[in-house]
């Protein structure tokens, strides 16, 4: 039987494991990614294991998300981050150099590659043919020093691609379809591969807005074939020396496949809160826009900016609109200005809350990949996703428009040649001097929580339920009021699951020992550690849910906490919050995969499912990947 692309490259890098759907695989990790947000305390993981310096190919650390400084504590986390870069042979993206990911496609990704970052949108990558995932900070800090990365052997999905796209209509619309298709879970445990005749016609930023957004899939990563496409983009960034031709086997076989004709597309919309509630521009036409905001790791290339540029050259936005665009290439500037719409810096911005956040109760549309409640910084706004093209007709109008009733789509000329200017990313300095330097810590750095080894019984009061589809971004939101103490866990904490319930924190801490119980999906988003680092200081020992989002199930085993699934989904409705809930005889069932919950306040007993690797289990018992990780000498490796 012949490989799927993703199968080659997991052969290739395979260190431990049989490539066997459902169990568990440890692979070598080419590079690594992380941004500030979540880099600090990646780094503080990475120094705590003890390794003198990075032992990938190549790792770089980007400063993108918190780049609004209103205090001491975003600057005071990036000099501490360019001081570990420099002391442990990593490559510094300085602040306004650009996103991560689409910096990393540009002058880093390699087909063929696997990258693991501490961002959940590091699939990106997988649009020039590289197997690139999102994963918790500690995961990369592992990683970083040279250790594997560990998933559960994914199945493979292929979404056959015919025909191509007409005017107006974009890669975010192929996007949004297959979300329409398999909702934000349906990627879950699953590889999307790209194939068919219709992927030729997509250059590779496309691919990349693509294989971004198939994050908000659930999928362990999206990924195209590397072609003569891919070739001529590394190319034009002089990097053509990095290419390699990657495509699957005629007779590989896929566990489903999806057929889209691209032909077929019209311009959609993802409406407010998730990013599956899929609708046709069409049926939106009435809707009132006031604000709009372009740009995002998922529409920041070239081609979507030089797109917007002609869309707005010698036009005026409407009135009544509010409109940013996170600009990365200054040659169109003036156009853009003079239409009316603001420049920001170009850095993740909006997306996550962090500046421009829309007015009370309303509507804003987003080239973004997330429209989660309050993650724009206004709990009531209303955020549909949308493509750069909508994004611009609906800023000219002021209602969300169909771009297909502006007339003609002038084709956009992309150069053959980028002109590339890498002075704002920094070299790390020679091993020998390396052991001269010295790392800086501000006040706002505080050390990893404490942990503790598993104990053989845990109790606990139910001290939050919640329902399906909770997000990371319910447990550790983000924004420009949140996000500046990453670093600072004890802090932190007074926000979390603040969206959900604001007396969490507070009646978490005053019970001691806590379990949360969520619905289906839980956890699905951002591959923020911080949602399972907060809780672990919160005391939250076990997490029982229908089921968990890949990374965040990661996580908190990562964070010592159990991830229990319930045996019956049903079960969920038995107990309820504030019961007194007992888990014994934990170290028997880490060993033959079940465990009982008895709830003491209703007289309950309930069986949940304790399944896990053998690794998976010896890192619950030690208390987390951190002390497994210094208990079993990986430093060593």
């Amino acid at each position: 039987m012949g490989l799927t692309i993703a199968q080659k490259i997991i052969k290739a890098h395979l260190l431990s494991g049989e490539m066997t759907p459902g169990s568990e695989i440890g692979l070598k990790i080419d590079q690594t990614l992380t941004q500030d947000a979540t880099g600090t305390m990646a780094y503080l993981e990475f120094e705590a294991i003890g390794i003198p310096r990075v032992r990938t190919e190549l790792s770089v650390a980007y400063i993108d998300h918190n780049t609004l400084q209103s205090g001491f504590e975003n600057a005071d986390d990036h000099l501490y981050i360019q001081s570990v870069a420099k002391k442990y042979g990593l490559r510094f993206s300085r602040p306004g150099n650009g996103i991560c990911h689409q910096v990393h496609l540009e002058r880093f990704g390699k087909p063929g590659k696997t990258l693991i970052g501490s961002d959940s949108h590091t699939p990106t990558g997988g649009g020039i043919g590289m197997l690139a995932m999102g994963a918790g900070g500690l995961d990369v800090a592992v990683a970083m020093g040279g250790g594997a990365y560990y998933i559960t052997m994914p199945k493979m999905i292929l979404v056959k691609l015919s025909g191509k796209l007409r005017p107006w209509v974009s890669a975010k619309d192929v996007s949004l379809e297959l979300l329409r298709i398999l909702s934000v879970k349906g990627g879950v445990g699953s590889i999307i591969e790209w194939g068919g005749e219709g992927v030729s016609t997509l250059s590779v930023p496309q691919r990349a807005t693509i294989t971004n957004m198939g994050t908000e899939l659930g999928a362990t990563t999206s990924i195209f074939p590397s072609d003569e496409v891919t070739r001529a983009f590394l190319a034009a960034e002089g990097r053509e020396n990095d290419y390699t031709p990657l495509s699957s086997d005629p007779d590989a076989e896929y566990d489903r496949i999806i057929e889209i004709d691209l032909s077929t597309l019209s311009p959609l919309v993802a409406c407010p809160h998730s990013p599956d509630n899929v609708r046709p521009v069409s049926e939106l036409s009435g809707v009132k826009v006031d604000q709009v905001c372009v740009g995002s790791c998922t529409n920041s290339s070239l081609a979507d900016l030089l797109r917007v540029a002609s869309m707005l050259k010698g036009k005026k936005i409407d009135d009544s609109v509010s409109m940013s665009v996170s600009e990365q290439f200054h040659i169109h500037i003036p156009d853009i200005l003079a239409a009316g719409a603001r420049l920001l810096e170009c850095a993740c911005g909006p997306c996550i809350g962090m500046g421009f956040s829309p007015n009370s109760a309303g509507v804003s549309l987003r080239t973004f990949n997330r429209n989660f409640e309050g993650r724009s910084g206004t709990r009531d706004a209303g955020v549909y996703l949308v493509s750069p093209e909508v994004a611009v007709a609906s800023a000219l109008t002021g209602y969300i428009t169909d771009p297909a009733t502006l007339g003609v789509c002038a084709p956009i000329k992309l150069p053959k040649k980028y002109k590339i200017d890498d002075s704002a990313i920094l070299l790390p300095a020679d091993p020998e001097t390396a052991k001269t330097l010295s790392v800086r810590r501000g006040p706002n750095i505080k050390p990893f929580p404490d942990t503790r080894p598993l104990s053989d019984k845990v109790d606990a009061t139910l001290t939050l339920k919640v329902g399906d589809n909770i997000t990371t971004d319910h447990i550790m939101p983000a924004g420009a009021k949140i996000l500046p103490y990453r670093s600072n866990i004890p802090y932190l904490s007074k926000f979390c699951f603040a969206v959900c319930d604001e007396t969490f924190s507070e009646r978490a801490k005053a019970v001691g020992s806590t379990v949360i119980v969520g619905g289906s999906n839980y956890g699905q988003g951002s591959s923020r550690e911080h949602a399972a680092l907060v809780p672990l200081y919160l005391g939250v020992r076990a997490v029982i849910a229908k089921s968990f989002a890949r990374i965040h199930a990661a996580n908190l085993i990562n964070a010592g906490i159990l991830p229990l699934t319930f045996r019956d989904p049903a079960d969920y409705d038995k107990i309820e919050q504030g019961d007194k809930l007992s888990l014994s005889g934990l170290f028997a069932a880490l060993e033959n995969g079940e465990a009982t919950l008895f709830d003491e306040t209703k007289g309950v007993k309930v069986t949940l499912d304790c399944s896990f690797t053998e690794r998976q289990r010896a890192i619950l018992l030690a208390g987390g990947l951190l002390d497994y990780t210094r208990n079993n000498g990986e430093k060593k490796q």
